[in-house]
């Protein structure tokens, strides 16, 4: 797991709230600027906790350039709207910064292991009550579609989408851009979201 922020004083308390956590090893601390280890390199981290700061803006834009291949992210937000934006550009998980080294811990094994993760106190602006700005689908899903986006919904990488379903990878790349023009976003985690909001699926 490595911990990522661009406050030195961030990374070492949360580095330390983590330290000795059951199933969690902190395998290092970088600024946003920092190269990480590629994935397939032995030291690549398979999570990452990623205190957004306050230059929100800028740190999205290089959340969003970890894309789909890179470790599960779990980000540190300030509220609703962050958490929102955090989840649009890919990450798995939104953390208040309220959030104790128990709950953060939680969150982080849940991550590793492709699941969603929303603080509670964000859950009902996210999830529970969708914003009447929710478009409807303009086409409809077919039913292929819908049983892969199932299958994002519980974090499955498109190799494994493909065997779940007994297609080519190829194909389950295929019907997962098509669910992400469909939905009208760029990433299958803003994808999940708003199939939520749209009742298309059920965490």
């Amino acid at each position: 797991m490595l911990v990522v922020s661009d406050d030195p004083l961030a990374r070492t308390g949360l580095a330390l709230l983590l330290a000795d956590r059951d199933g969690l090893v902190v395998s290092g601390q970088a600024g946003v600027d920092d190269d990480w280890p590629a994935p397939g390199d032995p030291e690549a981290p398979d999570v990452v906790v990623w205190d957004l700061g306050l230059g929100l803006r800028s740190t999205l834009e290089d959340l969003r350039e970890i894309g789909p291949g890179g470790p599960a992210i779990v980000a540190i937000v300030a509220d609703e709207a962050d958490a929102r934006d955090a989840l649009a550009v890919g990450a798995r998980g939104a953390l208040s910064r309220e959030a104790d080294g128990d709950r953060l811990a939680v969150a982080l094994r849940a991550a590793a292991q492709g699941l969603l993760v929303l603080d509670e106190a964000f859950a009902t602006a996210l999830i529970q009550s969708a914003p009447p700005s929710t478009p409807a689908l303009t086409e409809s899903l077919t039913p292929r579609e819908l049983e892969v986006l199932q299958l994002l919904s519980q974090g499955l990488p498109n190799k494994r989408i493909a065997q779940r379903l007994g297609i080519s990878e190829h194909t389950a790349k295929f019907h997962v851009n098509a669910i992400l023009g469909k939905l009208g976003v760029q990433s299958r985690s803003e994808a999940i979201v708003h199939a939520v909001r749209l009742g298309l699926v059920v965490l």
